[in-house]
């Protein structure tokens, strides 16, 4: 296992190297000044300048990459061109708050999900299985940030049961898990457990049908093992890959909750890359994707090593 991990950490660092290079790329390949944020409309050349250098914009692009992926390596992102401040503070606070709400759901689709799914593998063909999976085709169909303000516009400004926006009554820096603060992460959640929540019940049934049709379940029956007998050996031997999926989806979550977090003024990592992208913040957005990919690679590694221990048939040498 050990010289498993190891393997898989090495092959993380040629990946975040090509993403770091992508990213860098991209950003720099977009029309516009980084600068036009911070610059007034009659700032002199001088000006502009000065800006350039104290930003390390004068350099060559290769001089550029080199010197942001040194840093990088050394846990400096650089510096906000619109606010000013560090960019890794600003990239952990939004992380933190983008965890939590991804987290939350994650778990709201996998409930779901795993529900609908062993109920439409179990009795399939039935009218069950015809609207569990109805139901999880809607799920990956829906557009998320249309579904995002329908709710606000029902729950929010026609109910009035919940906030539309925000992260709490005192923003994300006094966050506690109370009600005060969660209701603010309800309708945002349910919003983006919508998708994982398709995915996780078409894996699921797919696998439960799968698995029906086995013969150690055919043994089992033959037995006399009850149903739900036989339902506690099917759910052991779906729940590795379902709990793969699960953490994949997190990894996607977190990613590209850009919408959702702009429709619900959720101040995570979403918010933060779409407010970078339009001031043409590039230590920000690059900082930000960064950190991401990091994340993915590591929730990738953190899955296949729980899947290695909840199923002993898979061997990592």
């Amino acid at each position: 296992m050990l010289t498993y991990l190891l393997r898989r950490l090495s092959y993380a660092l040629p990946i975040m190297l090509g993403v770091s290079l992508v990213c860098f790329a991209l950003v720099h390949l977009a029309p516009g000044d980084p600068l036009v944020s911070i610059l007034p409309p009659d700032a002199s050349a001088e000006l502009a300048a000065q800006m350039r250098q104290m930003y390390g914009f004068d350099r060559s692009y290769p001089e550029q990459f080199g010197l942001w992926l040194w840093r990088a390596a050394h846990g400096d992102l650089g510096t906000s061109i619109a606010t000013g401040r560090p960019v890794a503070g600003e990239v952990i606070k939004a992380v933190g708050n983008t965890l939590r709400l991804a987290v939350l759901a994650t778990a709201i689709g996998f409930v779901l999900g795993s529900l609908f799914g062993f109920v439409a593998g179990f009795f399939r063909n039935s009218w069950l299985d015809k609207l569990a999976s109805l139901i999880s085709v809607l799920g990956v169909s829906v557009p998320h940030y249309w579904l995002g303000m329908v709710m606000v516009i029902i729950f929010s400004s026609s109910l009035m049961w919940l906030p539309a926006t925000g992260a709490g009554p005192s923003g994300s820096e006094g966050w506690a898990w109370d009600w005060e603060h969660l209701k603010f992460m309800v309708l945002p959640a349910l919003t983006m457990s919508v998708i994982p929540m398709g995915i996780i019940s078409r894996t699921v049934r797919a696998l439960v049908a799968e698995i029906l049709e086995q013969e150690f379940i055919v043994g089992l029956r033959a037995k006399g093992l009850t149903q739900l007998g036989v339902f506690r050996h099917l759910l052991k031997n779906a729940a590795p890959t379902a709990l793969a999926v699960m953490g994949l989806q997190l990894g996607y979550l977190l990613g590209g909750s850009i919408l959702i977090e702009t429709v619900f003024s959720w101040p995570g990592t979403g918010f933060l890359l779409n407010s970078a992208i339009f001031q043409r913040d590039l230590p920000l957005l690059q900082g930000t994707i960064l950190v991401l990919a990091l994340f993915f690679v590591l929730l990738n590694l953190i899955v296949d090593v729980l899947q290695t221990l909840l199923d002993p048939r898979i061997a990592r040498a």
